[in-house]
């Protein structure tokens, strides 16, 4: 079978405090995304967001629909959104082949029926970063590039969070129905991520994790902001980030990652800000 996933409840920030080192990577941390032919989701009952990754090494792979959804095809009431953080590939939807280099996205559309995942080269892999969200209406197929981007820099190297985003899927690049995605890049010397840190109520959040160099690793720090807790991970693993939680990292190396959001907000700037003084 080349689709494997899992199913995560949601979980009360009184029930997590609780959790000790098991039982929060049990619950939050996606520790396998990528695997080659294989096509690996995890179905979060935080706003029924899909986070997962597609690896097409020997031949392509096709995304159906898995038994959470109860549908006949995967996009029937969903948007998804991908972003390629491997070498060149394309995805096909309904027959139209999309090109995606390194760090492109593509925008899918509640509605569409096929869609296949394909590596331009057997000895390089494409590695498809996944996420997906239920949809209202139906929107078209959109092939977004760096040059599309909405693109802001921010932080310092006197605060070692100097680092550039990459607004890939919100609604100044792509009209969605929730789905909002994009990429951070630390500049070398900075090692902090969305510091100052924040929460917001209004959505949730997934955090993938890549180009983390071999030995090196993340802290990715959760939590409540007066309750904050910390995930270890390494290269090509994500975290789900609950409404309650703050979501901030530190890596012993630069590193990129994408953030996913759902919910009812689409403003990217409504969030609450804590200040690094003030977490606990």
């Amino acid at each position: 079978m080349s689709i494997i996933f899992e199913e995560r409840f949601a979980s009360h920030p009184q029930d997590a405090k609780q959790y000790d080192t098991a039982e929060l990577r049990q619950h939050f941390l996606i520790e396998k995304v990528m695997e080659d032919d294989k096509i690996y989701l995890v179905y979060s009952h935080y706003d029924r967001y899909i986070a997962g990754g597609a690896v097409p090494a020997n031949g392509p792979l096709e995304l159906t629909a898995i038994d959470p959804l109860k549908a006949v095809h995967f996009c029937d009431r969903r948007e998804l959104g991908i972003i390629n953080v491997g070498a060149k590939g394309s995805v096909t939807v309904d027959g139209t082949e999309y090109p995606l280099d390194f760090k492109e996205a593509l925008y899918v559309g509640k509605g569409a029926r096929q869609i296949v995942f394909k590596s331009e080269s057997t000895t390089a892999s494409a590695r498809f970063y996944l996420n997906s969200t239920p949809a209202h209406k139906e929107l078209p197929v959109r092939h977004i590039t760096m040059k599309d981007a909405n693109v802001l820099q921010m932080g310092s190297p006197l605060t070692s969070n100097e680092r550039q985003i990459s607004q890939l899927l919100i609604s100044k690049v792509v009209e969605t129905c929730q789905l909002q995605m994009g990429m951070t890049e630390l500049r070398p010397g900075s090692v902090w991520n969305t510091m100052p840190a924040h929460t917001h109520s209004r959505r949730m959040e997934v955090y993938f994790y890549f180009n983390v160099p071999e030995g090196q690793a993340v802290c990715h720090f959760m939590g409540q902001p007066q309750e904050t807790r910390h995930i270890w991970m390494v290269n090509e693993q994500a975290v789900i980030s609950p409404n309650w939680s703050i979501h901030s990292a530190a890596g012993t190396a630069n590193y990129i990652f994408i953030w996913g959001m759902a919910g009812e907000n689409l403003d990217y700037g409504d969030m609450d800000v804590v200040q690094p003084n003030e977490l606990k």
